[in-house]
């Protein structure tokens, strides 16, 4: 009987990592996956789940097989399917947000796809210092408050706010509502901070 070797994912983790100039702390903060789990997975200790390989992926921006045979794709377009885009909900269920920024991206931006039962919330606790909100309404109405703040955004209209204080979206109409947001930090905010005092 052929004996099978399993592949070396340790060693094409860290030349990954490494020609991304990332740390293990970098990387287990875009992943998701602790920076002791990293350590062991790259020095072959640790067989790492299907699961832990497909936030690692995301995070390094590879597919699955690149990381299994080391090959490297080059000039190609990143295609995520339906099923790869994960969904999340809102605590009362009313809001699902559809992540469709890459994970090695969470720290600088995040954009999501978001749909809101008639009269969904979302409501959020402050970001970071300098975080800035911009939301661009596709269906419906949604009624942005931003502290004491507070406007209606309409299909075609875009809202820009500061995100670092308590923030919330609500559908005002009586039809469901989508909208694009995008969660931008302070490195990339500056340039517009559009809406905040000096």
């Amino acid at each position: 009987m052929t004996s099978l070797t399993p592949p070396a994912i340790g060693p094409r983790l860290q030349a990954f990592r490494k020609a991304r100039s990332l740390t293990l702390t970098d990387l287990s903060t875009a992943s998701g996956v602790s920076r002791s789990m990293l350590s062991e997975i790259e020095r072959g200790n640790a067989n790492p789940t299907y699961g832990t390989l497909w936030h690692l992926t995301r995070a390094l921006e590879i597919d699955l097989n690149s990381l299994i045979t080391g090959a490297v794709e080059e000039h190609r377009i990143d295609h995520q399917t339906r099923n790869l885009m994960p969904i999340i909900r809102s605590a009362d269920g009313s809001c699902t947000l559809q992540i469709l920024s890459p994970a090695s991206m969470v720290s600088v931006v995040e954009w999501y796809l978001l749909s809101f039962d008639p009269q969904g919330t979302l409501i959020s606790e402050p970001h970071a210092a300098g975080t800035m909100e911009h939301l661009h309404c596709t269906d419906g109405e949604i009624t942005v408050g931003s502290g004491d703040s507070e406007i209606v955004v309409r299909a075609g209209e875009t809202a820009r706010y500061a995100a670092d204080v308590p923030h919330r979206l609500v559908n005002s109409g009586s039809k469901e509502a989508k909208a694009f947001l995008v969660v931008a930090s302070r490195r990339i905010a500056t340039a517009g901070d559009i809406g905040r005092p000096a």
